[in-house]
């Protein structure tokens, strides 16, 4: 009987970073050799803290890991995706939530930041190639899953006065309005611009919604004598550009 207890008190204890062996614990391998040297599943075992019954939390970690296979792909799940996860839970899929939403907000700062050196750099330079103002625009994202919509603003020379983020739609819908993409345009006294956005999809195709926003847009600025000479449809690796395909 106390042996049957024995091992029905092993099934259901939780085992900690503290029951690892002192070598494989990624808190005195963090103090010792610093995070850049610790394995992903080590750094995530360090947020968790505990592992389930009879479970190491470093092979929860392994397992979080391979269950959506890389950090990257941890970063865009959702809550619930987490908290449904075997040995999660609410308080501990919150806390991963939490970590990598700080890391979200830091890579969104040193993109803006490396962003915005660039741009100021271009400040008096004429853009007029599209593969150019690519790299500028997939430098701004770090949710794919979401279409961004953005508005450059132009001199009547083309030298770059600002880039503006006016709307993030969700999946299936981008909301765009005349009144705040020329909005951004007046206050930087704007001659023209260059409208985009990008697809989650990973397709540049323009959709009929696209062809019908374009071309609202540019009725609008022949009003407002803003000239939009350009609509970009990029994803991380590619654009499409209407001018260059004939359809602006």
């Amino acid at each position: 009987m106390n042996d049957a207890k024995g091992l029905n008190d092993e099934k259901d204890y939780v085992i900690s970073v503290n029951d690892l062996p002192l070598s494989e614990r990624p808190r005195e391998r963090l103090r010792e050799l610093g995070a850049d040297k610790l394995s992903s599943a080590e750094l995530i075992a360090l947020l968790l803290n505990t592992g389930t019954r009879g479970e190491s939390v470093i092979t929860l970690a392994q397992k979080i890991l391979v269950r959506f296979g890389s950090l990257s792909m941890i970063m865009e799940a959702s809550l619930e995706d987490l908290k449904n996860f075997r040995g999660l839970g609410e308080a501990k899929a919150s806390k991963l939530m939490a970590s990598f939403g700080i890391a979200r907000k830091i890579i969104r700062e040193i993109q803006e930041n490396e962003n915005e050196s660039r741009l100021n750099r271009k400040k008096y330079n004429p853009i007029t190639n599209p593969e150019e103002l690519h790299r500028i625009l997939i430098s701004k994202i770090t949710n794919y899953s979401k279409e961004h919509f953005y508005v450059i603003s132009l001199d009547s020379r083309n030298n770059f006065t600002g880039l503006d983020e006016i709307s993030v739609g969700t999946l299936t819908a981008s909301l765009v309005h005349p009144r705040e993409t020329f909005e951004s345009a007046i206050r930087r006294h704007a001659a023209h611009i260059i409208i985009a956005h990008n697809h989650p999809s990973g397709e540049t195709d323009p959709s009929e919604d696209d062809l019908k926003i374009t071309r609202r847009l540019v009725e609008a600025g022949k009003i407002m004598g803003i000239d939009v000479l350009d609509h970009l449809i990029f994803t991380k690796h590619s654009y499409m550009s209407f001018k260059e395909s004939s359809l602006i």
